[in-house]
């Protein structure tokens, strides 16, 4: 078991984490939990139960991420039921898992990447001219989903449906562990995550996580752990499964080695 004993930093928010810990810890790791992102409910949820009044309307319905499935259908599905016509799409095996679990199992999904640019590639969101598409999603957030689809002639409407914060966590039981050597790897899985972790840690720690292995399951998140000066980023295969393959492939071929 080549992740024994490593203890391994968790940023996800504080609901997503579990299912990562556990994979970790049934591999014989040592997980960290410290989630960089914290969702919270929006205030004014008038906006997400106009919509909810208005889903047969739309001919598709994109949920950026599982918070968006979460928090969105939390509000709608107590009012009504989701319209067996509305097609559905989502990023990813948790936004999948979610959706199946709030009884919606017909999913428009890439296979391989789990990214904006993956799931336009998809044949149901290249012909989408006169469509109307509703997208959920946290406030901020990228465009490219919304303005490739409307330069493909669809209608796009945006709902927000989460908000995202920086935690106010303290980073000394991470900065324990990099003194004693056992802070064997941090998990990294959105770049915003990334700079709010980076932060967080203040300069020691930022020297700590820089020459920290840090597995990263997309090419943005490299790049922005390189522009930040981490010199030991690792690209993973998408999701869970592909952090997990990374790690135990990393560090059955270092051994017994430390990083730091």
């Amino acid at each position: 078991m080549s992740l024994a004993g490593r203890h391994v930093v968790v940023t996800r928010p504080a609901g997503q984490a579990a299912h990562f810990a556990t994979a970790l810890t049934e591999a014989g790791a040592i997980p960290v939990l410290y989630p960089v992102l914290e969702i919270r409910d929006i205030e004014d949820t008038a906006p997400v139960l106009d919509v909810a009044i208005r889903l047969d309307s739309f001919d598709l319905a994109v949920f950026v991420s599982p918070n968006a499935i979460e928090k969105a259908l939390a509000l709608i599905l107590p009012r009504r039921s989701w319209p067996a016509a509305l097609r559905v799409a989502a990023l990813g095996k948790s936004s999948e898992r979610e959706l199946v679990r709030n009884g919606i199992h017909d999913v428009i999904s890439p296979a391989l990447r789990f990214d904006s640019e993956a799931l336009l590639e998809l044949p149901e969101l290249t012909d989408v001219r006169g469509k109307r598409v509703i997208i959920f999603r946290g406030d901020g957030g990228r465009e490219v989903l919304g303005n490739t689809l409307k330069s493909r002639g669809a209608a796009i409407e945006y709902v927000t449906c989460y908000r995202r914060t920086r935690p106010q966590l303290d980073p000394a039981p991470l900065l324990k562990l990099w003194e004693v050597g056992q802070l064997d790897a941090v998990t990294l899985t959105s770049s915003e995550g990334l700079r709010n972790f980076f932060d967080m840690l203040g300069r020691l720690g930022q020297a700590w996580l820089k020459k920290t292995p840090a597995f990263v399951p997309h090419a943005r998140i490299a790049e922005q752990a390189q522009a930040l000066g981490l010199t030991k980023v690792i690209a993973t295969e998408p999701g869970d499964d592909g952090l997990m393959a990374a790690l135990m492939q990393y560090f059955a071929s270092h051994g017994n080695s430390r990083s730091n």
